[in-house]
């Protein structure tokens, strides 16, 4: 492990991200408030944090995978402070530093679980940096570091193996990996301009178009409303919210294949994609079914059913109505979809739909090999043969998602006096990097204690790297030579 070259990398990642602290500066500016100072602080604090990091570290050794996990890591970590720290001095949020690293780190992650009330009277500067931080979690800034690393001499690809989502973390759009990253940076970057141009044609203001194109194709769900999307009671705005939202949570790999081949055909032949669509088909139909036998409950039951079904399913959060008050099973429905999410390679939370779908494949091949004990049985996507190196991983990967899941949830009641619904909710919408949860948490976060905060922060992490970047950290074996 080469420390140099991690601190090196960390401080270049830091003053990268210090210059987006610039934006909501012009922001403040057009609308002449007065959070000029305290985002200037912020940069200067979070520059002079990255220089120190990077300009005295001289190294010309090329990172290691080892070296790429604790730099990710260390980033997601460090800007989650350092983002912190301009809803930390603003006078008008009020939040104490373990709220303001909540609310930061939520962003970066793409969480959308918030500890912020009032956010109709905020600044719009404010507000706009909140759903900037969910942008630039989307895609993960780390994926745009890596098309830029490689002018300054250090190579990206561990990098991008250690942040990028998915069990198979090895394939390339392009051959080389900084035309990989500028790729997908394109994609995002159009694909949130269309988002941002539908939500303005549908009756949005400029801001508010900009903003929510942020969080929606980041899957995030932050708004500029306490109302979220329902503070628009506008049926077209909510469908672009579908439309992007379902789009978002489709791999951006097989965005960028079948957009620049210019055949609609490649997402009809992923196995994946034709899971999630039924997925999110059939929980829409649930949910909107137990709502019209209940029509004292909601006004339009197919309306908000399909709407808060897609919202919850690809783990982006945006709400319409308080779904958490719900008749039946629909609360628990949703919940559960979230831990599915969306697909790998997307900017959706949870498990992913393609380990969903191995490991249902796997549990055929079981059954199979009951019925014929002499038989050889492959899994496969299509027609390509899964390794079982890749199965193991994916069976790992739940294993160690259902451990963590149970364990948490012990520590959040043992620290807290939540009950047991609070409690699952909260920690599973930390974990699948959802949002909203249920019980006290359904509307915010802001009532738990400081403790159950940053152990929801750490869950926030783990979901958003895939729990393995993390946990390889917290191994003895990671840290001999």
């Amino acid at each position: 492990m080469h420390l140099s070259v991690i601190l090196r990398v960390t401080g270049i990642l830091l003053t990268l991200f210090s210059l987006a602290l610039l934006v909501p500066v012009i922001v403040a500016w057009i609308y002449a408030e007065a959070t000029i100072p305290t985002f200037a602080m912020a940069f200067g604090v979070t520059l002079v944090a990255g220089l120190l990091l990077w300009l005295p570290m001289r190294s010309d050794r090329e990172l290691r995978a080892r070296d790429g996990f604790l730099i990710t890591a260390l980033f997601y970590v460090s800007l989650g402070l350092f983002g912190a720290i301009p809803i930390y001095l603003a006078e008008s949020t009020s939040l104490s530093f373990t709220d303001a690293a909540f609310e930061s780190l939520s962003g970066l992650t793409t969480t959308g679980a918030t500890v912020i009330t009032g956010l109709d009277e905020l600044p719009k500067s404010i507000l706009f940096y909140r759903q900037l931080l969910q942008w630039f979690g989307g895609m993960g800034i780390i994926v745009l570091a890596v098309a830029i690393l490689p002018m300054l001499g250090i190579g990206g690809m561990q990098l991008y193996r250690a942040e990028s989502p998915g069990p198979v973390k090895d394939t390339k759009l392009t051959p080389r990996i900084t035309e990989t990253a500028k790729a997908l940076w394109y994609l995002y970057l159009g694909i949130t301009v269309m988002c941002a141009t539908s939500y303005w044609a549908a009756g949005m203001s400029v801001f508010d178009a900009i903003c929510h194109s942020f969080s929606t194709v980041a899957i995030g769900g932050f708004s500029t409303h306490d109302a979220s999307i329902g503070h628009f009671a506008n049926p077209g705005i909510e469908a672009v919210a579908i439309v992007f939202m379902i789009f978002s949570g489709i791999n951006f790999g097989l965005h960028f294949v079948a957009w620049n081949r210019k055949n609609p055909v490649y997402y009809l032949q992923d196995m994946e994609v034709r899971l999630y669509v039924f997925v999110l088909i059939g929980v829409s139909a649930i949910v909107s079914g137990i709502l019209a036998q209940h029509p004292d409950t909601i006004d339009t039951p197919l309306r908000d059913g399909i709407f808060q079904a897609v919202s919850i399913a690809t783990t982006t959060g945006f709400t319409t109505s308080n779904f958490s008050l719900w008749p039946s099973v629909a609360p628990v429905l949703l919940l559960f979809a979230a831990f599915a999410g969306g697909c790998a390679g997307s900017t959706a939370g949870g498990i992913k739909m393609v380990r969903v779908l191995l490991i249902y494949l796997q549990g055929l091949r079981e059954i199979r090999r009951l019925i014929h004990p002499n038989g050889v049985f492959s899994v496969k996507l299509g027609k390509q043969k899964v390794p079982d190196r890749v199965v193991e991983a994916v069976w790992s990967f739940f294993s160690a998602y259902v451990i963590i899941f149970v364990t948490m949830v012990c520590l959040v009641m043992a620290l807290s006096d939540l009950d047991f619904t609070t409690a699952f909710s909260a920690v599973g919408a930390c974990l699948s990097n959802l949002g909203p949860g249920l019980g006290e948490v359904a509307l915010n976060y802001q009532a738990l204690p400081d403790a159950v905060k940053w152990l929801l922060m750490f869950a926030m992490l783990l979901g958003r790297l895939e729990i393995f970047t993390v946990l390889v950290l917290l191994t003895p074996a990671f840290w001999r030579r």
